[in-house]
């Protein structure tokens, strides 16, 4: 009889043990990225990433406040140079920069090809190849419910929030965060949100300005104040499977300052 009762109830408590450990997805029936991006714009944005080598630095951001404008400013690119920074907290001695290319794909394959034949444009690249250890880039769009970036003044210092989730997890992410950024306007903080088309995938960034570290760590303190907010982190927190934090200071020509 206990050999019995013990093999019926066997596949109960694995289901059990299972339902603990493995996420249940919801099916649907689109890419996550036409259900969270911005409809009203085909804007697709890049994210760039270069480690330089420390006793370049200086010279590496005086020649890109000297380059990345002439290609922002050309009517000729279809593109928009969003924010240019050094990491302060983090990763040392990195340039971070965000691309907007308005029009999607067709216009970053139409800036890409006007650049090779930009013969300014190779220079540069050439000189800044010298300068570097390494760099990566990714290619995002835009949450729907997330602040337009646009240029700010400053001063401000600039937090990259950056976030591997667990696969399968982006429309839950997406249907939190919809509700929690209204937790996070009070002072214009929330700059922009994004998430990973190409590149490294299931990566979310979310770009926050501030006056400084103090005015940080106010304003961060006030949202566990509001109700709500704490709920809403209670159920996101077990979607990340690793995150990073960048205090990033902008470049003289970067458009937020």
């Amino acid at each position: 009889v206990r050999k019995l009762t013990s093999s019926s109830n066997r596949p109960r408590e694995d289901s059990w043990l299972k339902s603990l450990f493995v996420r249940k997805v919801d099916p649907r029936k689109d890419a996550h990225s036409n259900l969270l991006a911005k409809k009203e714009t085909s804007s697709l944005y890049k994210l760039q990433f270069h480690n330089v080598k420390p006793e370049c630095l200086e010279e590496y951001n005086k020649i890109c406040q000297e380059m990345l404008p002439k290609v922002h400013e050309d009517k000729h690119y279809p593109c928009t140079l969003v924010g240019t920074w050094n990491t302060w907290y983090g990763e040392q001695d990195q340039a971070v920069h965000l691309w907007r290319y308005e029009g999607g794909y067709p216009a970053l394959m139409e800036v890409m090809s006007k650049l090779r034949g930009n013969q300014e444009f190779a220079d540069f690249r050439k000189t800044r190849s010298n300068m570097l250890l390494s760099r990566k880039n990714q290619l995002l769009l835009e949450f729907s419910f997330w602040n337009e970036p646009v240029p700010r003044p400053g001063p401000n210092i600039y937090e990259l929030r950056s976030y591997q989730l667990r696969p399968g997890t982006m429309i839950e992410w997406g249907n939190y965060w919809a509700r929690a950024i209204r937790f996070r306007q009070d002072n214009d903080e929330a700059v922009g949100g994004f998430f990973s088309q190409i590149g490294q995938l299931y990566m979310v960034h979310h770009l926050w300005a501030y006056k400084d570290l103090q005015s940080r760590e106010d304003t961060r303190n006030s949202a566990w104040h509001k109700p709500g907010w704490e709920e809403l982190v209670y159920y996101t927190v077990p979607l990340i499977q690793e995150m990073e934090s960048r205090i990033m200071i902008p470049l003289k020509t970067s458009p937020l300052q």
